[in-house]
């Protein structure tokens, strides 16, 4: 059956509270819906190319078959933010007006505990993953996995696709190895790598991928870094995923020379 992967835009009504220090400061915020959301905001640290990752990134995982909470486009009115007291927060929010992202909440789950064994085919199906998005930060120190209802939920995708940020050599960044893998807080239980590799090419194909480049709002296509229009942007991305799921062999035998 194939997944829909269109996505509701909502607007934020109230800020509840940030939810951890650092640069991207995301927050809990309630939204005209009447659910709550962790908002990551455009204007933090990555801005656009961080909401890019985690929107492309949660969109494969939810093509995959993966849990993770239902992503929406959030909305933030101009005027939204000018009552708050902290001078950051309110700066934040006004360098966010228009669309951000945002990811359900999942009242009352809890961190994943890396001693907690899991179904070694989820184990190696979020490994490749996050092997193929290049995601950096799913490892023993901030596993970025939630347990909620005694089922595991993949979270923060933002750190992927990093070869955005110098924005250069496109097709070396998708052929690349990932030699991260070896620091991802999965990999020691990922024992059916290849069976996942397998699984993700009975799903992943380019008409999936150009869906998925297509949810890219148009403002966030914007970049002052590059002479790229917005569409010549979105085949970079179409082009990366493309390419990468071709040559998975090169970080699925990363990831499995790394578990030995």
């Amino acid at each position: 059956m194939t997944k829909d992967l269109s996505m509701r835009t909502v607007t934020v009504m109230r800020y509840i509270l940030p939810l951890r220090e650092g640069g991207s400061l995301p927050a809990l915020a309630e939204a005209d819906d009447d659910f709550k959301y962790v908002l990551k905001f455009r204007g933090a640290g990555h801005g656009v190319k961080m909401l890019i990752s985690e929107l492309l990134g949660g969109k494969i995982a939810q093509v995959l078959g993966l849990h993770i909470p239902e992503l929406v486009f959030a909305h933030l009115d101009v005027d939204f933010g000018r009552t708050e007291a902290d001078e950051e927060i309110q700066d934040l929010l006004k360098f966010s007006e228009g669309l951000n992202l945002g990811l359900h909440f999942l009242s009352g789950a809890i961190a994943f505990d890396p001693s907690v064994k899991i179904d070694p085919l989820l184990a190696s199906k979020i490994v490749w993953l996050d092997a193929f998005i290049t995601n950096i930060d799913r490892t023993f120190k901030n596993t970025n996995l939630l347990m909620w209802h005694q089922e595991l939920w993949v979270i923060d995708n933002g750190a992927s696709f990093y070869f955005h940020h110098s924005w250069q050599n496109f097709d070396a960044a998708a052929k690349s190895p990932f030699k991260y893998v070896k620091d991802h807080v999965l990999l020691k239980q990922a024992t059916m790598l290849q069976e996942a590799d397998d699984d993700a090419k009975t799903v992943l194909n380019d008409d999936i991928f150009r869906e998925i480049v297509s949810l890219i709002p148009l403002e966030w296509l914007q970049w002052q870094d590059t002479d790229m229009s917005p569409e010549e942007i979105k085949e970079v991305y179409f082009n990366f995923m493309k390419t990468r799921l071709k040559n998975s062999e090169i970080f699925v035998n990363e990831a499995i020379n790394a578990r030995r």
